[in-house]
């Protein structure tokens, strides 16, 4: 073999052996990447598990201690529905406030720890305005972080399918916290596990990396994405009115017109949970439509669950109906969120869908709460159909956007 030959076989064998390094290495900083977001997604899972199950574990059996304490189904209504109104105030400033000054964890820590000390607070009401104080508080604190953890674990992935993913743990901790509230079977003490559940929650996110986003500063946002999105709100807003309605009297008419215990209802809202968990991981992987046809289904959708509701003759006759509309919430949130965050600023637009959806909150449970006192039980229920319908007609003018720089879901 020729010298030439040679000095070519050497500088061959020494491309390889660099390439093969760059490789190496590249390979191991793709992984140890990889394995950084497993992790944070992680976190933000665990955070949001145990910030839903905070929340749902006091929900579920709150209209119950209510009553108990005011004997005025009204009052009732106003205590459900205060949680919801500092709600509204809550997610519309910070998570306005969140975009402006680029960062996320900062208001997800502080919800977290006022949620802590707020839902414990409801241990010690005695009385009709304790607890309605309770759940001032309770909601100003969700407000503050509810809007920039969803927006977190959207900007978290570059792949918005896996952030699907991480959100439906909101839904798995629904179903802990109402699995949880069947089992401790107390009412009183499910406010204390309430508050556990928010300090654990907390010390996930001191794990989470502070990342800032580039500062969301135009003037007039909010007014903007409401008027461009004013079908979506229009249609939510409707239909999360008839439906807290419904949730507002529906433990109540299980237990004293249909006989069902404290763990039965529980059992009842699980149903609810479980299936909406299970969809939004199906939406990950199966379900191939838009973010708007999926907010469409799931409008419409719902009104089945209450014709349903109102045919019942027995408490586990629910079951089949609550699992429906937590497939139908599973579609219209994730498809509603998602299309405003493609094509809006994050927070400042789950805040105002947060906020929306708190509205519903608000006037949900005081027409319901008159109405169950007026006239009956069933009469909620449809009022929540009459509702539902129009919010769906009024969904099919919504017009899907054409998405810049972003990824398709």
């Amino acid at each position: 073999m020729s010298q030439y030959s040679l000095t070519l076989l050497r500088k061959i064998n020494h491309a390889n052996r660099v390439n093969g390094i760059y490789v190496e290495i590249r390979t191991r900083q793709n992984l140890r990447i990889f394995m950084q977001k497993i992790q944070i997604n992680n976190l933000v899972r665990g955070a949001t598990f145990f910030q839903h199950g905070g929340i749902s574990i006091a929900y579920v059996f709150l209209p119950i201690m209510a009553l108990a304490l005011t004997n005025s189904v009204f009052e009732m209504g106003l205590i459900v529905a205060s949680f919801s109104f500092s709600e509204i105030i809550s997610q519309i400033y910070f998570g306005r406030h969140a975009d402006k000054k680029g960062i996320r964890l900062k208001f997800i820590r502080i919800g977290f720890i006022g949620c802590a000390v707020a839902f414990t607070l409801h241990y010690f009401a005695t009385n009709f305005e304790l607890l309605l104080l309770a759940r001032v508080c309770a909601g100003a604190a969700s407000g503050i972080m509810v809007p920039s953890m969803i927006a977190y674990a959207y900007e978290a992935n570059k792949e918005k399918k896996r952030a699907i993913t991480v959100i439906s743990f909101h839904a798995l901790g629904w179903f802990a916290g109402t699995a949880a509230a069947g089992i401790v079977n107390d009412v009183k003490l499910t406010f204390l596990i309430s508050g556990i559940f928010f300090i654990i929650g907390f010390l996930f996110t001191l794990k989470m990396p502070n990342n800032i986003q580039e500062k969301e500063l135009e003037p007039g946002t909010t007014k903007n994405i409401i008027k461009k999105n004013k079908f979506l709100f229009a249609s939510i807003l409707l239909r999360h009115i008839g439906a807290a309605s419904v949730w507002t009297i529906l433990p109540i008419m299980l237990m004293e017109k249909l006989g069902a215990e404290l763990y039965q209802i529980s059992i009842v809202y699980v149903a609810n949970t479980l299936a909406a968990f299970i969809v939004m991981n199906l939406m990950a992987s199966r379900i191939k439509i838009s973010n708007i046809t999926k907010f469409k289904i799931g409008i419409g959708g719902t009104t089945f669950v209450f014709v349903g509701l109102a045919l019942i003759t027995d408490w586990w006759m629910a079951m089949p109906f609550m699992a429906l509309v937590g497939s139908t919430w599973a579609l219209l949130y994730i498809g509603g969120s998602f299309h405003l965050m493609e094509n809006n600023p994050h927070t400042t637009s789950t805040g105002i869908f947060g906020s929306t959806i708190s509205i519903g909150g608000v006037a949900g449970p005081i027409v319901g709460g008159a109405i169950a006192f007026a006239f009956n039980y069933v009469s909620v229920i449809y009022f929540a159909i009459i509702m539902i319908t129009v919010a769906f007609l009024i969904s099919l003018k919504i017009k899907s956007e054409k998405k810049i720089n972003a990824d398709p879901i």
